[in-house]
């Protein structure tokens, strides 16, 4: 017996027509004409015999009945499209590893190095999911989690990496590689903010006791990972993790205008549930963070 079910093609037209409120944007989406979009939800509205969207002046609104069909359709969909990404894949989505981490760490420090634990381990599918501060294994779906702090965490297993030292870089093209500089006056060399770690400037000073002069300010980036293109580019200094920017420093990028880094009272630590703390990709994860977080200036080194 044929199931009462629509195209598949006019399904993808109606929810992408109900999510933008737009023929023409759900055309853009699916590289169709709006005429094309509107036969194919005009296809469906007389399958189901409702009307599922109605004009109000220049506003496309979607009917009770269509606001209704939308919200149930749009998991299927969705559902559809994970069985489908899980058939190419082989395996299924929730047999992946999930890593979460800060953007900063993910950008400057982990995804240089991931070749090396990838090839080591083609069988593992890893997921990476970004996340400032502390990971809530209740409502995370997070395997692992490499966090910054300042002691093991409760309730979890807590392995710690490396305490964590800061430093400040330049671009040679900002300032002139020489000797280190005893005094920062900050109305006269430009300066990047950390947005996710606005104190950053100031536990800077207070750890390396250097003397300052003027107000702190210049562009306010979202996280490290940004900061360090930014010093690239020689838009200012940038205080950042010194493991963040190794390669830079040992290639010219960038370079210490005032002298060796500076250790926080902040740690790295790599997080797990205690029910999913032995799982062999799980180990096999922490065992090559553990190892390759121990290889000062290894730049993005393999297994």
């Amino acid at each position: 017996m044929r199931r009462f079910i629509p195209s598949l093609s006019a399904l993808e037209c109606f929810d992408l027509a109900a999510r933008h409120r737009s023929f023409t944007r759900a055309a853009e989406d699916l590289g169709l004409t709006q005429s094309g979009v509107s036969r194919q939800i005009g296809t469906l509205e007389q399958f189901l015999g409702v009307r599922l969207f109605q004009r109000i002046g220049s506003r496309l609104v979607l009917t009770e009945v269509g606001a209704q069909y939308w919200r149930e359709i749009d998991p299927l969909l969705a559902r559809l499209e994970k069985a489908a990404l899980d058939a190419v894949r082989g395996q299924r989505r929730e047999e992946a590893l999930i890593l979460q981490t800060s953007p900063g760490f993910a950008a400057c420090w982990l995804l240089p190095r991931l070749g090396g634990f990838l090839a080591a381990h083609p069988e593992v599918i890893l997921e990476v999911i970004e996340a400032e501060g502390a990971c809530d294994f209740s409502t995370s779906p997070a395997d692992l989690a490499i966090v910054r702090g300042t002691g093991a965490v409760s309730d979890v297993r807590s392995d710690r990496l490396c305490a964590e030292t800061l430093t400040v870089v330049a671009a040679p093209t900002l300032i002139s590689p020489g000797a280190p500089l005893d005094h920062l006056d900050f109305a006269q060399i430009p300066t990047l903010q950390n947005a996710a770690r606005p104190s950053l400037w100031m536990t800077w000073l207070r750890l390396s006791g250097t003397a300052h002069s003027g107000a702190i300010r210049g562009v306010r980036l979202g996280h490290s990972g940004l900061l360090t293109p930014a010093a690239r580019a020689g838009l200012g200094l940038a205080v950042v993790p010194r493991l963040y920017v190794e390669d830079d420093l040992r290639q010219g990028r960038l370079w210490e205008p005032f002298g060796p880094a500076v250790t926080s009272p902040e740690s790295y630590w790599v997080l797990r549930p205690e029910e999913r703390a032995n799982h062999p990709h799980l180990i096999a994860c922490l065992t090559w963070l553990k190892r390759d977080m121990k290889r000062p200036n290894a730049g993005a080194s393999p297994l």
